[in-house]
């Protein structure tokens, strides 16, 4: 039989042989030695700390809050001696449901541990109680009652956002004020509360989330005083960490280690059957198609170049520009797919055209480069003229435009306008080029144009802005960003400068990544506030960067061609409308145009420096039960010519909106807005003639107008006309009230504007008109192109916020009835 602790020998044999008694150790365990305080002056100090504490903790619960708590508390942080780790368990009490959510070493030489507690408000007084025993009530063996616990706390203190940070101390942002992201480790169940209380206090969240036992990890852009007030008034948050995924740790592995993710990510990448139905088309330095997370989406035969003799690869003459641009275009920032461990779905094609030479030697001239396009376009719709295709290119001439028409930017819009065969043409707004600094940002940005054929009426136009803060790689240790985060990528061009007749531009905002300084040094681009891509040379490294409204043209590729994935057969017109209809300035951008208070001229230069802001593909796709939204795709006869007259005005449309009326009544005084996008492509006529009324660039004009509520139809239609004629005459436009632009939205060929009033009072705005203004086919009459018909995309959105019905379900259908009538 064994012999285990339950069942000892009685006897015990020693060494030389003899046999003695076996006696039982003495188990008795000393107590643990407890810091020597003078028990009266640490009981009246220490219920003086945390009586200020709560003290503090009851003004902020009495304050307005930012949701409805599920167990009203506050945080409260004790400090101890490093030496009594055993002492932070005593801290928490189920019963109370108090809970130690963070644990921190202190800084300095003195050390010491820092623990937060979250105590609820019913349990306010529990450690002033304790406190008053340990001063006044003996245990029966004569020990000071809760000595374990009171005498371990040196002290305690309100706790804050950096109470809760348990990262590295040399992480904790340097500001309140500057946004970075964080890791908010969430207590259990606490997820939907933060969400609310983030939308509430306008903090930016990403999609996805990690779930533990008793934790939900979510990332999130904010302040340290915004995060301060969450922590104030809500019991959500256990701890808070630096994000830290960034492309850093992926550029500084080495090959090994990155051909292993690759490889990881490669087997996940799934191609969708019907993904030969749409591409991206690059117009680039050609695409290294052999790179793992290309390949499955590049053939051979999409591999172009507009000369055989440079081939299609890339090369180093242009860094790998091309097979950068690539990775963006098929996964946005390679950190978010890398770090995941859900297949990859990858539901378009990729097509590449070389138009850049082998090396500098070798250059494009400067007027080639409009039939350079051309052709590098037709290339790819010969090998596949059945697929819809994004054609993306951030190439730009080194000579800033003005506005004024070139013939890069000419032959762009005429390849966009061809009839049957209209293109969707993403553009970047082009970089400056000169270093950097923070007294730079906006100031610089708002008086470099954008480079040429950035200006092209037809195409969509990409800017750059940023959400790249974060510096955590420590060889940047005390290091900033140049940008905060939401606004304007450091080297992003704007068209600010612009006369006012040319359009707004860029159209769009994207990441761009941002520049680190150190505060003596121009801006650096450092891998940690840049986008993650593919190398071109795989075989010795997998990973590389982009920024600037290169990176933020490649993702507006990609969200175009999701739109075409998702919406089989929209015109390219179409497209470019989501594209803007679904932008949303930021939280840093929408503040400066809200500081406008009604300057037009300050609101038209903010608009000209960030377009419509930043596009998302949920908007773009899908309407919210407190959103409808109404999209229509239509062709008009802007002109007429009876016998040998002058060429008129001839048709316009009204279509009449189907609102849920009783319910936009029943709504009453709620606030709402209504987004109204008209998207159109013109036929340039270039050539430097001025701006004349017989001299115009563009072949027709479109506008559109929304019904007042007192208005009838017929009264609709007479203001229509007047508006047509006023335009064609130079005279004020009358645009109604509450528009956010008014008439500077009628520049260009895509015009976007916003109407905020209440829903009573849109039930009767519904309809809208569209209706033509003067061009070239109207005041050429000799070039015969005045019967031409004219396709628009219309899209018109009701939002409202604080809404309780379902305006969706509201409307059955999304199909309007059109009216017909002649200007």
């Amino acid at each position: 039989m064994a012999i285990g602790p339950r069942n000892r020998p009685h006897f015990l044999l020693k060494d030389n042989g003899a046999v003695e008694p076996y006696r039982r150790p003495n188990r008795k365990i000393d107590p643990p030695v407890l810091p020597q305080r003078n028990r009266q002056v640490h009981a009246h100090a220490l219920a003086q700390a945390i009586g200020v504490a709560v003290a503090a903790a009851e003004q902020q619960l009495a304050a307005p809050g930012v949701a409805a708590f599920e167990t009203r508390g506050f945080y409260l942080e004790f400090d101890l001696p490093a030496s009594e780790r055993a002492g932070i368990d005593q801290l928490a009490n189920r019963q109370q449901k108090m809970e130690v959510v963070a644990v921190r070493e202190a800084d300095g030489d003195a050390g010491g541990l820092k623990a937060a507690v979250f105590v609820p408000e019913r349990a306010k007084n529990y450690f002033l109680n304790k406190i008053e025993q340990y001063r006044t009530t003996d245990t029966d063996k004569g020990r000071p009652r809760n000595e374990p616990l009171i005498s371990r706390i040196d002290t305690a203190q309100l706790a804050s956002a950096r109470s809760l940070f348990t990262d590295e101390e040399g992480l904790f942002p340097l500001h309140d004020d500057v946004a970075v992201w964080w890791e908010v480790w969430l207590r259990e169940g606490r997820r939907e509360k933060f969400e609310a209380i983030a939308a509430a206090l306008e903090i930016q969240m990403r999609q996805h989330a990690i779930r533990f036992p008793e934790r939900e990890v979510v990332l999130a852009l904010a302040s340290t005083a915004t995060v301060d007030r969450v922590v104030a008034r809500s019991d959500t948050i256990a701890e808070l960490r630096r994000a830290k995924d960034t492309p850093a740790f992926f550029t500084g592995l080495g090959g090994a280690e990155q051909r292993a993710w690759t490889d990881d990510l490669a087997d996940r990448v799934q191609v969708s059957e019907a993904a030969d139905d749409v591409a991206i088309c690059l117009l680039d330095s050609g695409v290294r198609r052999t790179h793992p997370l290309i390949e499955p989406v590049l053939s051979v035969d999409d591999w172009h170049t507009i000369n055989p003799d440079w081939g299609a690869d890339d090369t180093p003459a242009w860094q790998g520009h091309g097979t950068r641009m690539a990775g963006v275009a098929l996964y946005n920032d390679l950190i978010d797919p890398l770090a995941a461990q859900d297949p990859v779905e990858l539901r378009y094609r990729l097509e590449s055209v070389r138009i850049l030479p082998p090396g500098d030697a070798e250059e494009n001239q400067p007027d080639l480069y409009g039939a350079i396009t051309g052709e590098a376009i037709a290339r790819a719709e010969i090998q596949a003229p059945h697929r819809s295709r994004v054609i993306a290119t951030a190439i730009t001439s080194t000579t800033p435009s003005r506005g004024r028409a070139s013939s890069w930017s000419s032959s762009i819009d005429q390849l966009s306008f061809e009839t049957d065969a209209q293109r969707l043409i993403l553009i970047s707004a082009g970089n400056i080029r000169i270093d950097l600094t923070p007294a730079d940002l906006l100031v610089r940005n708002d008086i470099e144009p954008l480079d040429d054929p950035a200006q092209a009426w037809n195409a969509i136009t990409i800017g750059a802005f940023t959400n790249k803060v974060d510096v955590v790689d420590v060889a940047f240790a005390g290091y900033a960003p140049i940008a905060p985060a939401g606004e304007l990528s450091p080297a992003s061009r704007t068209s600010v400068s612009w006369d006012r007749q040319w359009p707004v531009k860029p159209d769009i905002v994207m990441e761009g990544g941002n520049l680190a300084h150190d505060g003596v040094n121009p801006g650096e681009p450092i891998d940690d506030l840049r986008i993650l891509t593919t190398h071109f040379r795989p075989e010795n490294r997998y990973f590389s960067t982009i920024g600037d409204t290169s990176s933020a043209t490649g993702q507006a590729a990609k969200l175009a061609a999701e739109i075409m994935v998702s919406r089989p057969g929209l015109w390219p017109e179409t497209v470019r409308a989501l594209l803007v209809h679904s932008a949303e300035w930021t939280p840093a951008m929408a503040t400066r145009i809200t500081a406008c208070h009604g300057n037009k001229t300050q609101l038209q230069a903010i608009l000209r420096r960030y377009g419509y802001g930043v596009p998302d593909l949920g908007r773009a796709l899908l309407s919210a039960s407190n959103d409808l939204t109404l999209m229509i795709e239509d062709d008009i006869r802007p002109f007429q010519r009876e016998g040998s007259g002058s060429v008129k005005t001839r048709d316009m449309k009204l279509h009449l909106l189907p609102w849920p009326k009783e319910d936009l009544l029943a709504l009453g005084a709620e606030p709402v807005e209504v987004r109204v996008t008209l998207s159109y492509f013109v036929e340039p006529n270039p050539g430097e003639r001025g701006w004349t009324r017989r001299h115009r660039y563009a072949s027709h004009g479109l506008r559109f107008q929304m019904k007042t509520a007192t208005e009838s139809i017929d009264e609709f239609r007479a203001r229509i006309n007047q508006a047509a004629r006023n335009e064609e005459e130079g005279a004020p436009v009358n645009v109604g009230e509450s528009w956010l632009l008014g008439t500077f939205r009628d520049t260009g060929s895509l015009h976007s504007d916003f109407w905020r009033g209440t829903a009573a009072d849109l039930a009767e705005r519904d309809a809208v008109g569209i209706f033509p203004v003067g061009g070239w086919w109207k005041e050429k009459p000799y070039l015969d192109r005045y019967n031409e018909q004219a396709r628009y995309s219309l899209i018109v959105t009701i939002r409202a916020p604080g809404a309780a019905i379902d305006l969706y379900a509201a409307v059955e259908t999304t199909l309007t009835t059109e009216i017909v009538a002649q200007v």
